[in-house]
């Protein structure tokens, strides 16, 4: 087993991004993207692939303690100076420090403004226009400002305080699920990776819901794997759930789903007859939360229209001016079997400038990819041998596959944002197969990015031609 991140990996992964920014520079040689942005790219690839090489082996010898520490301040810092950078680059370039083309943040900042000036007494009327499941961020982001005043640079530099925390959460989380070495790995990979980096200088509510869940799947973990079940234990993932609902409701029955199918399938905790009692109560607790009023009718609504959701959104897409004509063959026969590689990095001057910027992050997730796919092979293969390995996995397995199916059936299946909350437990997949990696695996990972190279350039094709702009 591994407990680095093999230089071949890294060193091809590099070459091959800049392979496929020339390779775009010269078939799309009259959109390429502005100057910073291939900056911006290169640094976020170069820092994820280099340091995720060389800081599993130089850390290998740190107590937890200190590997813990040292992946809280170097992911604080890292989020920190982004953080502060992203706030004057998009001030600089939009005369406000929000994102490019900004819809939900502006939104969601003007509902907090006025939840902090006209107070709690006000809330139905500021957030009448906001569904159940949106106005979590929202209310927590009006409250943050009635602490510390009016400020976005200090509700994103929470947002870093948050993130570095999660990557801790990550190792934690990994190190009790796959080990010690790929804890390690998924810990420092979560730490370097450029998508969980960029939402900490947005005004979106991805930092914190991620962290939500993170937090909600390692207590979790930590109960499941406890001498017994106890509310002590059980409070904090119920907590965590409840608190997603209202930031996004399939994320809070994704959890909710992820720790009860663990626990069924957990070898040995479904004997115990106090646990099977506390159990019972804790699931009619959920079901009963499930049950009741605005939250069920949202989760009847979502899952009874994703389908029609899906055909509708990609003929919106088709067919709004500046959309892209071939949207409307997008259906989850074709995102669903991709679903671990999407969405493609985007290397040319495409309209949306957010998915220009984070051209080097979404590649990076297209590379890992391949990881997780090959430690999903392997976990499958030990079911079909009825090993009892694949059981150990279950919990951040359950949540991941369940969100990304969900994802893969909606309207949002190409939309990164959407696929954010699965990411930390993608790279705990990815840290897994590259721990599992050998000669053998070498061969077909040269062949992946190959095929991962024509799809970039097919990608970019498809976003400028299906505008006509080519």
């Amino acid at each position: 087993m591994l407990n680095y991140f093999p230089q071949f990996f890294t060193k091809r992964a590099i070459i091959f991004y800049f392979v496929s920014i020339i390779a775009c520079l010269i078939v799309f040689m009259s959109h390429p993207m502005t100057w910073y942005f291939y900056v911006i790219g290169a640094i976020a690839v170069i820092m994820f692939f280099v340091a995720g090489h060389q800081l599993p082996l130089r850390w290998a010898k740190f107590s937890p303690k200190t590997f813990t520490t040292n992946i809280f301040v170097i992911s604080l810092i890292i989020r920190v100076v982004w953080v502060v950078f992203s706030y004057y680059f998009f001030s600089a370039l939009n005369g406000n420090p929000f994102e490019f083309d900004v819809a939900d943040s502006g939104n969601y900042d003007w509902h907090a403004y006025q939840l902090y000036e006209q107070g709690w007494g006000a809330y139905e009327k500021i957030f009448s226009d906001f569904g159940f499941s949106d106005r979590g961020y929202a209310t927590f982001l009006g409250a943050s400002y009635m602490v510390y005043g009016y400020n976005i640079m200090i509700a994103r530099l929470i947002k870093a305080v948050l993130g570095a925390w999660m990557a801790v959460l990550v190792y934690k989380l990994a190190t009790r699920t796959f080990g010690e070495n790929v804890g390690r790995m998924a810990g420092i990979f979560c730490m370097l990776m450029p998508e969980l980096i960029v939402i900490c200088g947005l005004h979106t509510k991805e930092a914190e819901m991620i962290f939500l869940v993170v937090l909600g799947l390692e207590r979790a973990d930590n109960a499941i794997r406890s001498p017994r079940l106890t509310f002590t234990n059980l409070v904090v993932p119920v907590i965590c759930a409840a608190a997603l609902f209202t930031f996004r409701s399939v994320l809070g029955i994704g959890l909710l789903f992820a720790f009860i199918t663990a626990l069924f399938f957990s070898s040995a905790r479904t004997k115990n007859y106090v646990n099977r009692i506390i159990l019972g109560v804790w699931i009619a607790i959920a079901i009963g939360f499930f049950a009741g009023g605005k939250i069920a009718t949202e989760v009847e609504q979502a899952w009874d229209s994703r389908q029609m959701d899906q055909a509708q959104s990609m003929e919106w897409r088709s067919k709004r001016v500046g959309g892209n004509k071939f949207a409307i063959y997008g259906n989850k026969a074709i995102f669903a079997p991709a679903i671990f590689v999407i969405p493609i990095a985007s290397q040319t001057a495409v309209p949306q400038r957010m998915l220009q910027l984070e051209n080097g992050g979404y590649y990076v997730k297209n590379v890992m990819a391949f990881f997780v796919m090959f430690a999903l092979f392997l976990i499958v293969a030990d079911a079909i041998k009825l090993g009892g390995k694949w059981r150990d996995f279950l919990l951040v397995g359950s949540f991941m596959i369940g969100y990304l199916g969900v994802i893969a059936s909606s309207g949002f299946a190409q939309s990164g944002r959407f696929h954010l909350p699965a990411m930390p437990f993608f790279l705990m997949f990815a840290a897994y197969g590259i721990s599992q990696s050998t000669n053998k695996v070498k061969s077909f990972y040269d062949i992946y990015m190959v095929l991962l190279l024509v799809a970039i350039v097919a990608w970019n094709w498809i976003k400028l031609a299906g505008r006509d702009m080519i």
